[in-house]
């Protein structure tokens, strides 16, 4: 097999290519053939020694791929060779194969493509446990999207849309924006033209946003808190903007309103009957045609350097899938 190692966390071009010995599964463990595999934002962090996970070196980056079950370890009564599967492994990703718990898999039902069901559970996941759980979201109200065009944005639009909210998108570019509208978005804030707060509150006949879904954070979360409405809950998804906003607490006061953390790792850990139930509902509406990953660029895993350094650009539109031929 191959795969990229990292055994210096410093950054994107420490990692290196290696020729590793093909691994035979443990108790309780699989062999994954890879198919694909997704870039997501912690995919970054981990490489920079930056991700509160810190997995032991040498190790290999990729959190979210997809394949075929190879071979089995004792005690694996759920999975068969030939079976196909989504993987949630946290690392082991980029590469050939790799050795995946059995119960981090899940099983893709027929018809589920492999490049999508790589680029599906972690943005998906979060997404519906965001909206659903955490936001309690009712058919009606109006959602407020930040980062809108990214892996986790355009799950969240589409979530959002099918559960039968007004989805309002923010992204950077006007490419971006008809991008969200192409996939559902009933309207869309060019933040990087227009005023985040003037714009709201025209969209909104100055009611603000009754869900606002941030996993940006940096400057655009002031702007975005003052203008939700009563009530308002404010998802806290992630930081990609860099800068952990610094929140004025009398906002909450004021509107009523509930500032909620989004964990989604924790939440299938801590709660794993209810994270199944949501991945099933959420295969549901893929087979119905209601959600369907974005995918930006699929390229050889070879090519993960390139891949890496389109994400860092802030170029990608949905995500960026790595695949073996």
């Amino acid at each position: 097999m191959h795969a990229w190692i990292c055994d210096n966390p410093i950054g994107v071009d420490a990692l290196r290519w290696a020729e590793l010995p093909t691994p035979a599964p443990g108790p309780g463990e699989v062999r994954l053939a890879i198919r694909a595999a997704s870039l997501n934002f912690p995919d970054i962090l981990i490489v920079q020694n930056k991700y509160q996970f810190k997995p032991p070196l040498p190790f290999v980056p990729g959190s979210e791929f997809a394949g075929t079950v190879e071979a089995v370890g004792d005690g694996v009564t759920g999975f068969k060779p030939g079976d196909r599967v989504a993987a949630m492994g946290g690392t082991g990703g980029f590469g050939t194969h790799a050795i995946v718990r059995a119960d981090k898999l899940i099983p893709l039902p027929d018809g589920f493509a492999l490049e999508h069901g790589a680029a599906f559970a972690l943005t998906y996941g979060t997404s519906h446990h965001a909206l659903v759980d955490r936001a309690a979201l009712k058919a009606g109200e109006t959602v407020l999207v930040l980062g809108a065009a990214g892996g986790v944005g355009t799950a969240a639009v589409q979530i959002a849309k099918a559960m039968g909210a007004k989805v309002i998108a923010a992204a950077s570019t006007d490419e971006k924006c008809a991008l969200c509208r192409s996939i559902g978005a009933d309207a869309t804030i060019n933040y990087g033209t227009e005023n985040l707060r003037d714009a709201l509150k025209a969209l909104t006949h100055g009611q603000g946003p009754d869900v606002v879904y941030d996993p940006v954070g940096g400057d655009l979360a002031e702007p975005a808190f003052r203008s939700i409405a009563w009530r308002g809950r404010y998802l806290v998804i992630g930081f990609a903007g860099g800068a952990i906003p610094a929140l004025p607490l009398n906002l909450t006061l004021l509107k009523g309103a509930s500032i909620v953390g989004v964990f989604w790792g924790d939440f299938v850990r801590r709660e794993p009957q209810a994270s199944a139930a949501g991945l099933g509902q959420l295969a549901q509406w893929y087979a119905e045609g209601k959600i369907r990953p974005v995918i930006d660029q699929q390229l050889p895993m070879s090519q993960l350097h390139a891949a890496y350094a389109r994400m860092g650009s802030r170029q990608v539109l949905g995500k960026v899938v790595m695949v073996n031929e």
